[in-house]
């Protein structure tokens, strides 16, 4: 009672300045990633960093829990998600996989013509006799992925894909056994993996971005992260 009475003799001027409250939307919540990522997921500058944008977001979600619970090693993304509870990455994951903002210049290759070209052969025929599919069977014939969970490759840094083939094939990197990824890396040299990130890296912004329809494509290996 004391309290109350007391508290309309309190000056008006030791009430501190309103202050706005921040928008409470998914954009607003996700703005720590866009410092690395940018403000829709499009990436940015820095090689290492990935477009998100237009993923599956079956991918995306299966990241963010690698990510959080020490499967995938990258220190920040591991303290920022910490903990985040599934339902709440289940949220980012659909929130970038609905944007479509607009893809980078493709870049021009830094290694030479032939180089381009088996990564080009590599990536649309594959090489049957050692057992490596066509990047086309599993992510798509425009390269946009495959619901609900195969990632598209394009509008990434050449740099980014030949270290992502680099960590499948050295086990620093792991996806849901079976791991395919990882068997299909080990069977690629230094120079294929050079050859298709470079050839990826320097394709056009597709004229449609959604990823294929899930079981639209017949995977040639079992892989998973998604039905074959």
């Amino acid at each position: 009672m004391i309290a109350a009475c007391l508290l309309p003799c309190v000056p008006a001027w030791s009430a501190g300045p309103a202050v706005e409250a921040a928008p409470d939307t998914m954009q607003a919540r996700v703005l720590g990633c866009a410092a690395c990522h940018g403000a829709h997921g499009e990436g940015t500058d820095n090689d290492y960093f990935p477009r998100l944008a237009g993923k599956p977001a079956g991918y995306l979600f299966n990241q963010l829990i690698a990510f959080r619970d020490g499967r995938r090693q990258y220190p920040p993304m591991n303290y920022l998600l910490a903990y985040l509870p599934d339902a709440y990455l289940k949220q980012i994951a659909d929130y970038f996989a609905e944007q479509r903002p607009p893809f980078p210049a493709s870049a021009a290759p830094s290694v030479d013509a032939s180089t381009v070209a088996l990564g080009k052969s590599l990536a649309t025929r594959g090489e049957a006799s050692r057992g490596v599919p066509a990047c086309i069977a599993c992510h798509g014939a425009s390269l946009t992925g495959l619901a609900p969970a195969i990632p598209g490759l394009l509008g990434l840094h050449a740099n980014y894909i030949s270290a992502q083939l680099g960590a499948f094939r050295y086990g620093t990197r792991h996806a849901a056994s079976p791991d395919c990824m990882h068997d299909i890396a080990t069977r690629l040299s230094d120079r294929d993996i050079t050859a298709v990130a470079a050839w990826l890296a320097s394709l056009p912004p597709p004229s449609d971005v959604a990823p294929a329809a899930a079981g639209s494509l017949k995977l040639p290996l079992a892989c998973g992260s998604e039905p074959n």
